[in-house]
């Protein structure tokens, strides 16, 4: 009779704990999503500078995954984030750019160029809408740039954002010209309190399901750093292509936030965190290079697209991996889905679930499309490494399939057409040499932009003086 007793008490002790371990399992993980600003994709140790120190990037970098191929959805700030935030593809929102569509001096402009959205509609059910429907309490911390308050948009607490695409003159040490934050602490860093703040609201809601976007001011110009940073830099020197002390010291403070972030998680205990580290777009060429690759910041080409991705999530990711599949941000509204499994079948999503990549799975390969139907003038001329010292971008479309990137130009139709494997700095149009290949991807770009009622510029701006554009060309 004792044995029986002892043995219905193993039972059950067996039972509730085979009933607790799937209880934790089954429990919906918190979500960290950092978005540096205009970080480029050679800006971190991780990927390849010998300049810029990020030792807990490094270590980000280590506990999970790295992506080789990763690109923001556009080149600039405001689109590449209300794609993240939407889900959805430039075409289908309208935000292309910050500000007006015509950018730079009217005589340079062969047509009339589509007009911007500056406003993410509330029409639209974000990212965040998405987390609150799942139950999870959510922040953010840091630059917003779809509106005057997130908290309009699924979002519980916002610290620091709003319309404003960068924090002003001075800006990154209090007192600051941002709204939504309050000034606590005289000269204190802009980038070390929004993460402070992060921290705080992580504290409080260790308990629950949170999201986090943790989307950082720095890198964005006006560059500013501590006097000691910058003295660092300065004495150790760089190279040709990345020497600036004062940029130099702004990732260093991000990556030194990076690691109290790490930590906080850590002494918490909270292991079952997805944590994604990226950049909204690339690097301001003039300002760091991105050597291979071409242009920067505002450029379709590779140095203006193809950004940093590292995603960790202890148990579930295996640690210290690298992965070649190309992904953007656009995927990461249908992964953050398929991890939390919530379903929105009225939703339009123009990503896809990376979640099979990141458990060490294949995907099926796909193309990715970029669509820019405006103007963005330079920042440097010639320095820029565009496709001419005017604009970084003229209006056109891209896509990339696979090792071949096509661009289009509207303006006059030119078709340039690359293989990223053997050319990432695309310096060599093989158009000539692959006509077939170049009308395969041509075909797919237009039935990608008749599918999202892509438009297109065809208007003759009658300003446009071919003359004019020659002088300011010489």
């Amino acid at each position: 009779m004792k044995n029986i007793f002892l043995f219905t008490i193993a039972l059950l002790l067996f039972s509730c704990a085979k009933s607790k371990n799937k209880t934790i399992k089954k429990k919906k993980p918190n979500i960290i999503y950092i978005n540096v600003d205009d970080l480029g994709w050679m800006d971190t140790e991780t990927y390849g500078s010998s300049f810029y120190e990020t030792p807990n990037i490094s270590k980000l970098a280590k506990m999970g995954m790295k992506f080789t191929q990763g690109y923001a959805s556009a080149a600039n700030c405001a689109p590449s984030r209300a794609c993240l935030i939407s889900g959805q593809n430039t075409p289908r929102h309208g935000i292309y750019t910050v500000g007006n569509s015509d950018r730079g001096n009217k005589k340079t402009r062969k047509l009339i160029p589509v007009e911007n959205t500056e406003i993410l509609h509330d029409s639209v059910f974000t990212l965040a809408e998405m987390f609150k429907k799942a139950g999870y309490v959510t922040g953010t911390f840091g630059k917003w740039h779809l509106g005057e308050d997130p908290t309009t948009q699924g979002f519980d607490v916002n610290v620091g954002g709003g319309l404003n695409g960068n924090p002003g003159s001075e800006g990154y040490f209090s007192p600051y010209n941002i709204k939504n934050i309050e000034d606590n602490t005289p000269n204190e860093n802009l980038t070390d309190r929004l993460t402070s703040e992060a921290i705080k609201f992580i504290q409080k809601n260790k308990e629950k399901p949170f999201f986090v976007y943790l989307p950082f001011y720095a890198v964005h110009t006006p560059l500013s750093t501590t006097s000691l940073l910058e003295k660092k830099y300065t004495d150790k020197g760089g190279n040709q292509l990345q020497n600036k002390a004062v940029y130099a010291g702004m990732i260093e403070t991000v990556d030194t936030n990076i690691g109290l972030l790490l930590n906080t998680l850590e002494k918490l205990n909270l292991q079952n965190t997805l944590i994604v580290f990226t950049s909204d777009n690339g690097g301001i060429r003039a300002v760091s290079s991105q050597e291979p690759l071409r242009a920067g910041k505002g450029s379709y080409y590779e140095g203006g697209i193809r950004v940093p991705y590292l995603i960790s999530w202890k148990g579930v990711i295996k640690p210290n991996t690298v992965s070649n599949v190309p992904i953007t941000n656009l995927d990461f509204y249908p992964t953050f889905m398929d991890v939390i499994d919530v379903k929105l079948p009225n939703k339009i999503l123009d990503g896809r679930s990376i979640l099979p990549v990141l458990k060490g799975k294949s995907i099926n390969e796909r193309a990715l499309f970029f669509h820019f139907p405006i103007y963005l003038q330079s920042y440097a001329g010639k320095k820029d490494d565009a496709r001419d010292p005017l604009f970084r971008t003229r209006p056109g479309s891209v896509i990339i399939d696979g090792n071949w990137k096509l661009h289009q130009y509207f303006e006059d139709n030119t078709l340039e057409l690359y293989n990223l494997n053997t050319d990432i700095g695309e310096r060599t149009n093989v158009l000539d040499v692959n006509p077939k290949k170049a009308a395969e991807l041509l075909e797919k770009l237009d039935n990608w932009r008749k599918n999202t009622n892509a438009p297109i510029p065809t208007e003759i701006n009658l300003d446009y003086d071919s003359n004019f554009v020659s002088k300011k060309n010489r």
